[in-house]
């Protein structure tokens, strides 16, 4: 594989496990611990969003890695 393709393909996983990260802070409140740079989780009245700046600063690194090389 490719180094682009093995990279999408983390990032594909860890969008898979963030997405799921919600659901699991609502019976796992003890996640809250992790470093804010791994995972931010924002709650306000029964809403809870969790993501992860360090996928974030990858994903755009990786774009812009390609917009670059191609």
């Amino acid at each position: 594989m490719l180094p682009l393709q093995v990279l999408s393909v983390v990032l594909m996983v860890l969008g898979v496990l963030l997405f799921a990260a919600p659901f699991i802070l609502e019976r796992l409140p003890s996640l809250e611990n992790v470093p804010w740079i791994l995972l931010y989780v924002y709650r306000s009245d029964g809403f809870v969003f969790a993501t992860s700046p360090i996928l974030l600063i990858i994903s755009a690194l990786s774009l812009l890695w390609w917009i670059l090389t191609k």
